[in-house]
């Protein structure tokens, strides 16, 4: 009779989702672009009167953040960022605009849902502080005619932020993200300039509102752990009805590994020691991926998990002519 000993080089997975994503754990990098739509705020000049500066077209948005991730879908980064609009004057018998820019840094808090599918979604909040500048303001009015213009310095205001996003797997370490961006500068603050009478005059900016659309991509340089809900399985055996009953030994590797760990090796060694004792005619290796990655990049880690537990398995003296390699990539994770 056939000793039959299939050593499984798998991944573990924390769910029995065969694409779940893993949590980061450890340093990470990012970086977004999109388009950032600026709320209508409120204009009142020192003089009296209120007007409103709109954006009537989308501005844009741009960022790059460094992060740390706990391996328990927390994370905390840092993000620089940056916002340009172009506005005009809402207000009867008034015209003008002006270019306005935001740049600042955000200290942001966020967490990942597990359990999905091929994507990972995420909320977030952050804090922080901003510059605004009001680049070519002019304000026009009609009765009595006169011209307020100015090139103002950057004024500085307290921010916050709310973020919503998912975040889809596209190699090992790296992500396309697309996500939602609130952010609410939250202070009022005062532009000063010249009018045409040559007279100072100055106007308050209420506070702005910026929400953006983003895509960007993040990678993680720390290989996510593999969490397991419970203790991995000690090697079973599989008794077939027949005298010599076929074995079946499950090894885990660390995900996106292929070297043999201590506890594989414990394992290996021991259906070695068994394929010793009994007439074995063959011995099956199979190797196996999860779905993160591609299917190439699946396929050769799987071929090089087999190898390595065969390699290993010659090593303590079983014959090489006795073992056969199957690695079924991310067919059978």
């Amino acid at each position: 009779m056939t000793l039959r000993k299939a050593l499984l080089a798998a991944s573990v997975l924390a769910l029995p989702v065969a694409a779940s994503a893993q949590p980061i754990d450890g340093l990470y990098i990012a970086g977004t672009v999109g388009a950032n739509d600026l709320s209508s705020t409120k204009a009142t000049p020192n003089g009296g009167g209120a007007g409103h500066l709109a954006a009537p077209k989308l501005g844009l948005d741009g960022s790059a953040s460094v992060g740390y991730g706990y391996g328990n879908g927390l994370r905390g980064e840092l993000e620089i960022f940056g916002i340009n609009n172009s506005t005009k004057v809402k207000s009867k018998g008034l015209t003008g605009g002006s270019q306005n820019y935001t740049y600042g840094l955000m200290a942001n808090g966020l967490y990942d849902f597990s359990g999905f599918s091929g994507f990972t979604p995420y909320v977030g909040a952050g804090v922080g502080y901003v510059g605004l500048q009001e680049s070519n303001f002019s304000v026009v009015t009609s009765s009595p005619a006169s011209t307020f213009s100015g090139k103002n310095g950057p004024r500085g205001s307290f921010a916050a932020q709310g973020i919503a996003g998912v975040a889809v797997p596209v190699a090992p370490q790296l992500a396309l993200t697309v996500d939602y961006r609130l952010l609410d500068k939250v202070q009022n603050n005062t532009f000063g300039g010249t009018t045409s009478t040559g007279g100072r005059s100055e106007v308050k900016i209420g506070n702005e509102l910026n929400q953006s659309i983003n895509l960007g991509l993040r990678y993680a340089f720390g290989a996510a752990p593999a969490p397991v809900a419970a203790p991995a399985p000690a090697p079973a055996a599989m008794v077939a009805p027949a005298p010599a009953p076929a074995r079946s030994y499950l090894v885990f590797f660390d995900w996106d590994k292929a070297d043999l760990t201590a506890r594989a090796q414990q394992i290996i060694a021991e259906a070695a020691k068994n394929a010793t004792r009994v007439a074995t005619t063959r011995i099956d290796v199979a190797g196996h991926a999860d779905k993160t990655g591609t299917a190439a990049y699946n396929q050769t880690l799987s071929l090089a998990r087999a190898n390595n537990v065969a390699a290993e398995l010659v090593r303590l003296g079983v014959a090489k002519s006795a073992i056969s390699i199957t690695a079924f990539g991310d067919t059978k994770p």
